[in-house]
């Protein structure tokens, strides 16, 4: 055999065997992404360092001010971050300026330590606790992690409220499936055809760290099959139309209102049917008010036409459909108040005064 085949024959050999480890690879890789964990008991150290954190900054050159910070885990000890001047969504921040973070955990003997870095903070977690100094290395204060709960989870149906789901049974759903502790799934359909209501919905998106975009817990509210209000793991992200309470490909939610995965969270959606002449002909749009978590996240908001994949409009009456979209998301206390309903400006009212009372009742110091 000569030089130049044996050369050929070595690199066939390198080259056949790199084959099975590169799709090993990929496959390992793919595997990560659809990871999704329902039950805490089960996730990583990761998890625990994800969430809100909340406190006052200050020193002797600057005037206290509220902090809120969300870290959201990436996987493998990958982190990002967002910081809100004045506390967080829906409880402080005004909405404007925000300050992104990235960082990786280390592993000493004694403690797991996270460093979230960027132009403006550089933020030390240790356990429940996040010190924050500035670039110039100036100790700002430290934040707490808190736990925040929906005023609205639990909510008890009023009289006129038809119960689609209490976890007895999915009797009230086409293709109802229930898990073994109870939870309604995805992919499933009202059998109740709707035009105008109140709806009270309950979920849960999974941890799925290694998964990012429309692949992280998604799943969706399809009201009369037409309009979807989504339902997505968009924690710590900015809150577009196709994220966690938008009203897809149509409008963002005025703030992005997601908590933590595995957190409970709900929707309290108000909703007017469009309206249609003799000749079936759309004299109206279809309206909508979303709370998500509590807060009012769309308000009177007219939907132009169908969202996305939905079903064309029409007169007709339509049920609602919870989308399987291929993760564990989770559904409890599902009922339905027929309309009408009292007037969003009230609704709006009654929450302003109570909304924040309740939020910071609700604040979990861990």
């Amino acid at each position: 055999m000569t030089v130049t085949n044996k050369l050929l024959l070595g690199c066939l050999i390198i080259f056949t065997t790199l084959i099975p480890w590169t799709n090993t690879s990929k496959a390992q890789e793919a595997n990560k992404q659809k990871l999704a964990i329902t039950d805490i008991s089960q996730a990583d150290e990761d998890f625990h360092i994800q969430g809100e954190y909340l406190g006052n900054l200050g020193s002797r050159r600057r005037s206290r001010a509220s902090l809120g910070l969300q870290v959201v885990a990436l996987g493998a000890g990958e982190f990002q971050g967002a910081a809100y001047p004045g506390g967080l969504p829906g409880y402080g921040w005004n909405g404007e300026e925000k300050v992104s973070l990235s960082g990786s955990r280390s592993e000493s003997v004694t403690e797991v330590t996270l460093i979230l870095d960027s132009e403006q903070y550089q933020i030390h977690l240790k356990g429940p606790v996040a010190l924050v100094f500035s670039k110039e290395e100036e100790f700002l204060g430290s934040l707490r992690k808190i736990q925040r709960t929906s005023p609205t989870l639990h909510a008890r149906p009023p009289r006129n409220a038809q119960i689609l789901f209490n976890g007895q049974d999915a009797d009230q759903f086409e293709d109802g499936r229930i898990t073994e502790d109870g939870l309604l799934m995805t992919g499933t359909t009202t059998k109740l055809a709707v035009n105008d209501f109140h709806l009270h919905l309950e979920f849960r998106t999974p941890y799925m760290p290694y998964a990012k975009g429309q692949a992280r817990g998604n799943s969706g509210v399809y009201i009369q099959r037409r309009y979807e209000v989504q339902i997505l793991d968009s924690f710590g992200l900015k809150g577009e139309h196709n994220e966690c309470g938008g009203l897809y490909r149509q409008r963002p939610p005025a703030v992005n209102m997601c908590l933590p995965p595995l957190s409970w969270q709900t929707y309290d959606i108000y909703f007017t049917a469009a309206r249609w002449d003799k000749e079936n002909k759309k004299t109206a749009n279809a309206v909508i008010t979303v709370y998500h978590n509590g807060f009012p996240i769309h308000y009177q908001q007219e939907i132009t036409g169908k969202t996305g994949a939905g079903k064309a409009e029409s007169p007709e009456a339509l049920p609602i459909h919870l989308q399987n979209h291929g993760n564990p998301v989770r559904f409890a206390n599902v009922w339905i108040q027929p309309g009408p309903i009292a007037s969003p400006s009230d609704i709006a009212e009654t929450s302003s005064k109570t909304r924040r009372r309740c939020l910071l009742s609700r604040i979990l110091r861990r």
